[in-house]
């Protein structure tokens, strides 16, 4: 009877159903939970950063001068800096504005790990502290990086999905790179933390 408990249980789990008597099919993680190494998501550094915000910081570190909340990034770029669904490192994130993050929030983005994994700098996603390196994983369908989750390194697991709209461009706004990236980082040592495979337009 336990036995039978048991697979009734992973039963309703399931995302498809058994395609043979007794078979039980179970949810299977992303391609990118399974292949990243604990350790290399848990090294992102935490440092202090007292009264640093996310807009003056990421400004500062990728040299697009845009001002406002970060949730206006997106709109402000507009005839001022290229956009698009590619992450390359040097682009500025801009998440939207939700009930949680009532200003949105930006980061840059510092490397990309595969087609739906990334590393962002970032101030005050934890309060007074300024994060580098940290994990960033695209959860949307259709992997054009507008539903994101970013690692807790605390809780050892990836945080609730976050609404994006893009990345903003250090360059004239012209049309904006598409496809998949290619850039890969081998270790979180790495200084530049990987480079675009493809030139900015």
């Amino acid at each position: 009877m336990g036995r039978l408990a048991a697979l009734l249980l992973l039963a309703g789990c399931a995302t498809t159903k058994p395609t043979t008597p007794g078979a039980v099919s179970v949810p299977i993680p992303p391609p990118q939970l399974e292949t990243t190494p604990l350790a290399l998501l848990q090294a992102y550094k935490v440092t202090p950063g007292i009264g640093q915000q996310c807009v003056p910081y990421a400004r500062s570190r990728s040299g697009i001068k845009i001002f406002g909340d970060a949730y206006t990034w997106w709109n402000n770029a507009q005839g001022q800096y290229a956009r698009g669904n590619l992450p390359i490192p040097g682009s500025v994130l801009v998440l939207s504005k939700t009930k949680r993050l009532r200003r949105g929030h930006v980061g840059v983005v510092t490397g990309i790990v595969s087609p739906r994994e990334i590393r962002l700098d970032h101030a005050n996603w934890q309060p007074d502290a300024i994060i580098t390196n940290m994990a960033v994983i695209d959860v949307s369908p259709a992997n054009d990086w507008t539903q994101l989750r970013f690692w807790n390194k605390d809780a050892r697991m990836w945080g609730a999905v976050y609404p994006a709209s893009g990345f903003v461009y250090n360059v004239a706004d012209l049309p904006a790179p598409t496809g998949k990236a290619t850039t890969t980082v081998s270790s979180s040592s790495s200084p530049t933390h990987g480079t675009p495979q493809q030139p900015l337009p």
